[in-house]
């Protein structure tokens, strides 16, 4: 089968999103765009159109998989791409995705089938940024969900999108200002941004076509994301924006963080990371806030729970951000919580979490008193 290159675009700012999709199909000779449009999900089809710079080649409807129009997706995609490889006659599949697909699962379901992914990009209108991130409403109210039993949020479907992505595609907006930028700029600062303007001529923007086809790591990509190894913003402080990054090596009191879960997410726009609770020594947990709302889960254990036979089976990555953190009596258990927002306040912020670990008193009495605390998180992580 010839060589295909694959870039998948993505984001919830549509318009961003087909402003950059059309400088692709102008800069790149040879290439296409391949999109499954799931608003005609609830009728039991999703819509597949295929076209080149000249307008459709094809179209065509794949129908529902489980009632999930991502399955759908999912299933018909690849074997598109395929197809399109076959001709030899494309040089650039861009696959845009419709707006609250992900590009994570996209990017993995292709590379599994064969092809390979030479970039991945995140359309932005940098104006948007915050009031996107700050949106709690479920994409089902806004007509978005991508199936019955989609739950996401804008908010957080959107802080995904953005932070997967090694590129990001920033279209020229008027009413973006410098905190926007800055907005943007702190949320994901190892993307490389191109920037896009409206009345760019063909040709104008090399350097889009150098990112979709600069190439790209799945693996990498996914561990970038897993919150045991994340990686995560550094502090900074610019443009009234700023990244508070909150490193401690105590556990929490699983009673006082619950009790001021509402006050800490809703700090700052965006919050992510790993963190530690004194009833679950064993277990990280990840943290993972926007739009004012939070989600905990478990990731595993952490590694200093585990014995040392285990240690070949965790990745390589996953040891090297281990032993950034590592502490001589705990390991890698740690708080490790990067907040960013707009007029973030960092003193009130710091307080809020200090006040949650444990006292001295209480970290004296050692894990066997910390597992019988109370187990407040336990419905939040469904135990």
């Amino acid at each position: 089968m010839p060589d295909l290159s694959v870039v998948i675009v993505g984001g919830l700012h549509a318009d961003a999103r087909k402003t950059v999709v059309e400088r692709l199909l102008a800069d790149v000779p040879g290439s296409v765009v391949l999109h499954h449009d799931l608003v005609t999900a609830a009728a039991g089809t999703v819509v597949r159109t295929i076209r080149d710079a000249t307008g459709i080649l094809s179209a065509g409807e794949a129908p529902l998989v489980n009632d999930c129009a991502c399955c759908a997706l999912r299933e018909d995609l690849v074997p598109e791409l395929r197809r399109l490889a076959g001709t030899g006659l494309t040089r650039l599949a861009v696959v845009e995705l419709w707006d609250s697909v992900e590009p994570k699962a996209m990017a993995e379901v292709v590379t599994a089938g064969g092809l390979t992914v030479t970039g991945v990009i995140t359309a932005v209108d940098a104006a948007l940024v915050l009031p996107y991130l700050g949106n709690g409403d479920d994409l089902a109210d806004a007509g978005l969900a991508a199936a019955a039993t989609d739950q996401r949020t804008i908010a957080d479907t959107f802080a995904r999108q953005l932070e997967y992505a090694p590129v990001l595609a920033v279209v020229d907006s008027a009413e973006a200002d410098d905190e926007d930028r800055e907005l943007l700029a702190q949320l994901h600062p190892t993307a490389r941004q191109v920037l896009i303007g409206h009345g760019d001529l063909a040709g104008a923007q090399p350097l889009l076509a150098e990112a979709a086809l600069a190439g790209f790591d799945v693996e990498a990509a996914a561990a970038a994301q897993h919150p045991a190894c994340a990686l995560l913003p550094a502090d900074a402080d610019a443009h009234g924006v700023s990244t508070l990054v909150w490193h401690r090596c105590r556990p929490f009191h699983p009673e006082r963080l619950y009790e001021a879960l509402e006050d800490i997410t809703c700090a700052a726009a965006r919050s992510r990371g790993r963190f530690w609770l004194a009833d679950k020594p064993d277990t990280l947990l990840h943290w993972d806030a926007a739009g004012g709302a939070l989600c905990v889960e478990s990731a595993g254990p952490w590694l200093a729970a585990l014995p040392d036979a285990a240690w070949e089976m965790v990745p390589p990555v996953r040891r090297a951000a281990a032993a950034m953190d590592w502490h001589p009596e705990h390991g890698d258990c740690c708080q490790h919580l990067v907040f960013t927002s707009p007029g973030l306040d960092r003193d009130g912020l710091e307080r809020v979490l200090e006040s949650c670990l444990l006292t001295d008193t209480e970290y004296a009495a050692g894990r066997d008193a910390w597992k019988q605390l109370p187990p407040a998180f336990d419905t939040l992580l469904e135990v």
